[in-house]
């Protein structure tokens, strides 16, 4: 049978730490998840909370083309009829085509977490699938805490398997719901299941050994027709195991096409839309969608690469809507240098000389606690720097700040107030201006642009959207260096800056400057010179 991926990033993903979902961000996620071609998307828990009630309504207009969508939820109540189980009447509710219903394999979590009876347990499984089935509903059991189950009671794990396919399951799938399993122990009672159970499986795994991606791939090679997962991996404790890794590890590595080829290559853009979606800042480390997944920073690491992909490169990073990055730093080289200009589009022709003198320039200045990885505008700017005949556009010619505590106000309340005044040439003409802001580079910015604005109109289009300070050296204590990065937008697009200095003032001016600088030569039209 054709192996099926079901995304359960909406209802168990939804259970990480820290994320909270909108019944609008469920939908724009449902939307990308049918683009990348996934063939079941769980919407939720309809009988759990208002939020997921709606999201149904609502579901109803979504026009999927790809996926199917299912609603999830738990068997009938112990002792009870399912005609009457509210939670049972909100699954077809939700007029879902797919009902997930999620069960107790594990005779521990039948007595002391349910409170009921193996058999009654036993029941509550074959009522519940067989009242969705006579409802018309495609049904999939998750078969909870199922490898745990069977450790204990192995002969109960199974008959609550069979109870759910007697009763008319489409799919058994085994939950590693505490995700503890070692991949060997896995296998091994999948062996044993498929000798006992005549039904099709599925595999859920969570990642609290690290084990989920493996884990599921294992099951998928010894017959699973259904994975469940999460994008990115999102999920209760550890997370689920990774949607984006398996699919990519399905395709390239299996040759399992689950997914299109052109869907395939969008893999990227919707791991980073959903981190958007759910506002969750992107792993850059995590495979294949990462923005490091394919990124080379060991000059003889760049070297072969620029020779051959495959020398460094376990897979075209462009199959997965990635990119290949090489990193300036102490470590790169000067071949990684000239390569890093193409990637930025600078049109520089360096002769290998030239590369190497700039590569000896990045290193001094790394040894000074500039570090151009992540602030390729200042790697730019400095590239810029050395050309001959460059001028900037301006310079600052002295600056100084005066920083206060305010006098309490009614509430008793104190506020650090700091004014700015400073010195700024252009072509030679000096402008002396002065700003107050809620911080010293706060009030440092506003008196530059004051004294900008009157050459270069739209400085103001310049805004910063992230200020962070590093400690370079920490046992140092109050005497250390520290770097400052600084990230910027025109609203249409972003850069990163660094400075570096003994001073965190001029440390912050420095990625200041270049972030200014930067603006003015590559999207105000400034012409050097």
């Amino acid at each position: 049978m054709k192996l099926e991926l079901y995304d359960t990033t909406l209802r168990d993903g939804a259970q990480m730490e820290g994320m909270s979902l909108s019944v609008e961000d469920k939908l724009k996620i449902a939307r990308k998840l049918d683009e990348l071609g996934v063939q079941y998307i769980e919407g939720g828990w309809p009988g759990s909370n208002p939020k997921d009630a709606e999201f149904f309504v609502r579901a109803q207009s979504l026009n999927l083309q790809n996926a199917r969508l299912a609603a999830f939820g738990s068997t009938r109540k112990a002792g009870g009829e399912t005609e009457s189980d509210a939670n049972l009447r909100a699954l077809l509710d939700a007029r879902t085509p797919v009902v997930t219903l999620v069960g107790k394999t594990s005779d521990m979590h039948v007595r002391d977490v349910l409170e009921t009876s193996l058999e009654e347990n036993l029941a509550m499984i074959a009522d519940s699938v067989r009242f969705m089935k006579q409802n018309g509903r495609t049904v999939f059991f998750d078969a909870e805490h199922f490898f745990d189950g069977y450790m204990s009671d192995a002969s109960y794990a199974v008959r609550c398997l069979k109870a759910a396919a007697s009763a008319g399951a489409d799919c058994l799938v085994l939950c590693d719901t505490n995700g503890g399993m070692l991949t060997h122990e896995l296998i091994d009672v999948l062996r044993a299941v498929k000798a006992q159970v005549d039904a099709p499986l599925g595999i859920h795994t969570h990642n609290d050994a690290d084990l989920a991606v493996a884990n599921s791939l294992a099951a998928v090679q010894e017959g699973v027709r259904q994975v469940q997962a999460c994008v990115n991996g999102y999920g209760e404790r550890c997370g689920n195991a990774n949607l984006t890794s398996i699919i990519a590890d399905l395709k390239l590595k299996m040759g399992i096409d689950v997914i299109s080829d052109e869907q395939l290559a969008m893999l990227t853009d919707v791991s980073h839309y959903i981190s958007e979606v759910v506002n969750m800042v992107p792993n850059p480390y995590q495979p294949y969608v990462g923005t490091s997944a394919f990124t080379h920073k060991g000059g003889l690491h760049v070297a072969a690469v620029l020779k051959t992909d495959a020398s460094y490169q376990h897979v075209p990073p462009e199959a997965v809507g990635n990119q290949r990055r090489m990193l300036v730093s102490e470590l790169g080289g000067s071949r990684g240098v000239q390569q890093k200009l193409k990637e930025l589009g600078v049109e520089f022709d360096l002769s290998r000389d030239e590369a190497r003198d700039l590569q000896e320039t990045v290193n001094e200045q790394e040894s000074k606690g500039y570090q151009y990885e992540g602030a390729e505008a200042s790697f730019e700017m400095l590239v810029r720097r050395l050309q001959p005949g460059y001028t900037p556009p301006f310079e600052l010619d002295d600056f100084w700040i005066v920083e206060r505590r305010a006098a309490a106000d009614a509430n008793h309340d104190r506020e650090m107030q700091a004014e700015a005044m400073a010195k700024v040439r252009v072509e030679g003409t000096q402008r002396q201006t002065a700003a107050e802001g809620n911080g010293p580079v706060n009030a440092l910015d506003a008196a530059v642009r004051k004294a900008l604005v009157e050459f270069f109109p739209t400085i103001y289009a310049v805004k910063l959207v992230d200020f962070k300070v590093r400690i370079i050296d920490s046992a140092a204590g109050t005497s250390a260096a520290v770097r400052v990065l600084i990230e910027s937008t025109d609203g249409g697009h972003f850069w990163t800056t660094v400075g570096a200095s003994t001073d965190i003032i001029e440390a912050s001016w420095l990625a200041l400057a270049d972030s200014l600088e930067y603006f003015l030569v590559k999207r105000a039209g400034y012409v050097p010179g």
